[in-house]
């Protein structure tokens, strides 16, 4: 029994990596939106709705998993699960824009410059949560390392674009690459801060877990909401809602982290 069961772990991680690696080489045939060419073989066009869903279906419980941990307790058991939820669907969702965004031929710069910010402040910000204590380990020089590369690409990209007539080196605007570089350096400000201090106190890494989680919502929350109005119908493309519901994280972000740094203060 134990050798069979052996064999059907082996067998299932075997396919699964399989699925993968089958994925993975449609990147190069994608075209603007996670779509293959007409003329791209079949197994390009699976692989592109593959992670086409994988994606969307990710991003969508994401956003409604994390407006859940938003509105709930912190703490409290409806917000861890809803925490984990959010946590895993949101890895997906970002994984996959990272591996395919550079591939695409409609914003690939920014887009994978969100991918990555949006990627490592959740991982981060998860960490964060299950750590007791945030003590100054390798992680936090990696995380320090991940954060300085992400501004200066930012910095490098942006200046390419400011060299071009239209502003912009992938036709996005370079208002996007700002908020890349104010979080990337805010981020970084962090890791370096708890390599100097060399451990947070408890309402300092609330703050951090709340903050990065918070700002990885709101770069997939704009990107919904903002960016993808082509799919929504007419009479809500360029609401204020739409702009409400995007900036909405950004909004909780503050709110939570004043609360958390601030409040407590007053409230000893």
């Amino acid at each position: 029994m134990k050798m069979d069961k052996g064999m059907t772990n082996a067998a299932r991680r075997a396919t699964l990596m399989g699925a993968l690696l089958w994925a993975l080489a449609a990147l190069p045939a994608l075209a603007t939106r996670l779509e293959a060419g007409p003329d791209a073989p079949a197994w390009a066009h699976w692989g592109a709705d593959a992670l086409l869903i994988a994606h969307i279906g990710g991003g969508a419980v994401g956003i409604l998993s994390g407006a859940v941990a938003l509105a709930s307790r912190k703490g409290a058991r409806i917000h861890r699960a809803a925490g984990a939820v959010f946590f895993a669907s949101m890895l997906v969702c970002y994984s996959v824009a990272f591996a395919v965004a550079p591939f695409l031929t409609d914003g690939p710069v920014t887009n994978t410059i969100a991918a990555a910010s949006a990627l490592y402040l959740l991982i981060s910000g998860v960490a964060s949560a299950r750590s007791r204590v945030i003590a100054a380990s390798p992680w936090h020089v990696a995380g320090l390392a991940v954060a300085l590369t992400i501004g200066v690409a930012c910095l490098y990209f942006n200046y390419l674009g400011s060299l071009t007539p239209e502003g912009s080196i992938d036709g996005s605007p370079t208002q996007a690459l700002v908020i890349f570089i104010v979080a990337s350096a805010i981020a970084a400000l962090g890791e370096l801060h708890v390599l100097l201090r060399g451990r947070l106190p408890e309402n300092a890494r609330i703050a951090r877990h709340l903050w990065r989680m918070c700002f990885s919502l709101f770069i997939a929350a704009g990107s919904f909401f903002l960016g993808q109005q082509a799919v929504m119908p007419a009479w809500m493309r360029g609401s204020p809602v739409l702009i409400v519901l995007a900036l909405a994280p950004l909004a909780a972000m503050v709110f939570w982290v004043i609360r958390i740094r601030i409040g407590r203060r007053f409230k000893g």
